[in-house]
């Protein structure tokens, strides 16, 4: 019996050692039937070595950056794979990953994404990702599980979990062309963890499998404190709070973040005297409110047969 085709997706932005790195790693992988995808997203550099190194890759040269979401709904729109396993260019995958995520998503028609455990590639033995809490309505921040833990096996049980991580998420086919693609306004952080929002709310669960292991190099292409990340965070942030809480549980969202979570956040950064970063936090937060048409979600065309 002939095993589904697994569209492998990742962007490359001027990660190409990164980028080889994951396809090399993909080469330890048991699963024989994948196709792989890569966006370039308007790299400086030359990606032509992807396609020396590795001929069977779809290279996708995009002529502009459009972020994480953007990226891989590039991708998706012409992968032929039953399922999509979007998966970061700063990652290296375990031999028996894809088969473990593919059971888990074969195993009901409920399953809407599976999310492998992610450990850190530097210290493989530390966990980065174990299943999520829920977005809190009030502060737009959720938890990791397992974050900084050693893993000595205590999150090896698989689970329904209420977001997945953006580094890794395996996905049915059939689940983005009811529920679209990722919404492309986000661009950079909290696009993966709308995209959960609006999977759980078609019906679909959020799935923690464990017996499928990546190892992440984490914050490759963006930096740790990049202002880059201050200003999308805070961007976003409020972003999917928008788009993902109802009135009136909103108007108390809106009365904490005016009245606490902006002077909190702005003075936390003068406070360490780091100017820029409350610049880019209050740049971030009131240009949320220049996005028009908030909630469009592009939708995928199904595969002509």
């Amino acid at each position: 019996m002939k095993q589904p085709l697994v569209s492998i997706i990742t962007i490359n932005y001027n990660g190409l050692e990164h980028t080889l790195g994951m396809l090399q790693s993909f080469r330890k992988i048991n699963y024989p039937n994948l196709e792989y995808i890569v966006v370039d997203n308007a790299s400086k550099e030359d990606p032509s070595p992807i396609l020396e190194a590795y001929p069977e890759v779809i290279l996708v040269p995009n002529p502009v950056n459009e972020g994480f979401a953007g990226g891989n709904n590039r991708g998706m729109e012409i992968a032929k794979g039953e399922y999509f396993y979007l998966i970061n260019n700063d990652t290296e995958i375990l031999p028996d990953s894809i088969d473990a995520l593919l059971k888990r998503a074969q195993s009901d028609t409920k399953v809407g994404l599976v999310c492998p455990k992610i450990r850190y590639y530097d210290e493989p033995d530390i966990i980065q990702y174990a299943g999520y809490t829920p977005i809190s309505k009030l502060t737009g921040r959720g938890t990791a599980i397992g974050y900084m833990e050693r893993d000595a096996g205590q999150y090896d049980q698989a689970r329904v979990t209420a977001l997945a991580h953006g580094a890794a998420m395996f996905i049915p086919r059939s689940v983005v062309e009811e529920v679209g693609m990722m919404a492309e306004l986000y661009f950079l952080y909290y696009e993966e963890l709308d995209y959960c929002e609006r999977i759980k709310k078609a019906g679909f669960e959020i799935w923690y499998e464990p017996a499928s292991v990546i190892l992440h190099k984490e914050s490759m292409s963006v930096g740790k404190k990049s202002l880059l990340k201050t200003y999308y965070m805070s961007r976003n942030r409020w972003v999917f709070l928008r788009r993902n809480i109802e009135w009136p549980i909103f108007a108390i969202t809106m009365i904490y973040y005016f009245l606490i979570a902006v002077p909190k956040n702005v003075l936390f950064y003068l406070f360490k005297g780091e100017t820029s970063h409350a610049k880019a936090y209050l740049r971030g937060f009131f240009n949320s409110f220049t996005i028009k048409n908030l909630h469009d979600n592009p939708e995928l065309k199904p595969l002509r047969k």
